[in-house]
């Protein structure tokens, strides 16, 4: 059994998720900036499908990349010397949002971006808290990703291409930035 959460943005122990399904933390509370940031904070991150109750996530073990670790491929380094592409950051953090949630993924039904993640990723976007970098082509949005960053940490939440490389284009700039 989960803990229902109460108004406040308060989180059980991490050590204390379900191995099975792993990481399922608690349920209920809301989607506020404020309660979204302090689960951050601690390795908490909400996954739920529409017409579900908001659940809250801590998988173990949870993947982390480390900037020096990241590895381009021979073909995504070609792609990136190529330079046929612009990279841009924040200029359409709503765009991206939207297309990952619209775009198909092998294997999966639907999306657990609804309308009511996409606004409160929205709200922390506004805050400074949510990024997105965008691939461009000729002008239009091809690939990109989103994510939310505390501190020197970027969490990532989701990717799309709809060009070749273009997500993972973003991704490899995402990797030398300073800081975000």
């Amino acid at each position: 059994m989960i803990p229902w959460l109460p108004h406040e943005p308060l989180f059980p122990p991490v050590e204390t998720a379900l191995r099975e399904p792993n990481g399922l933390l608690a349920a209920g509370g809301d989607l506020a900036p404020q309660r979204i940031l302090a689960a951050y904070r601690r390795g908490i991150f909400p996954w739920f499908s529409p017409g579900e109750p908001i659940l809250w996530w801590s998988p173990d073990p949870r993947m982390v990349l480390f900037p020096e670790e990241f590895k381009c491929s021979r073909s995504l380094t070609k792609t990136l010397r190529h330079k046929d592409y612009e990279v841009r950051l924040d200029t359409a953090f709503g765009a991206v949002i939207a297309a990952c949630a619209a775009t198909p993924r092998e294997g999966q039904n639907g999306t657990w971006i609804s309308a009511e993640m996409q606004a409160a990723y929205g709200r922390l976007h506004q805050m400074g808290f949510a990024h997105s970098v965008e691939t461009w082509v000729h002008g239009r949005l091809v690939g990109g990703l989103y994510g939310i960053a505390i501190g020197h940490a970027f969490y990532g939440e989701s990717m799309f291409s709809h060009a070749t490389d273009a997500s993972k284009i973003a991704l490899a700039h995402l990797r030398d930035l300073p800081n975000f």
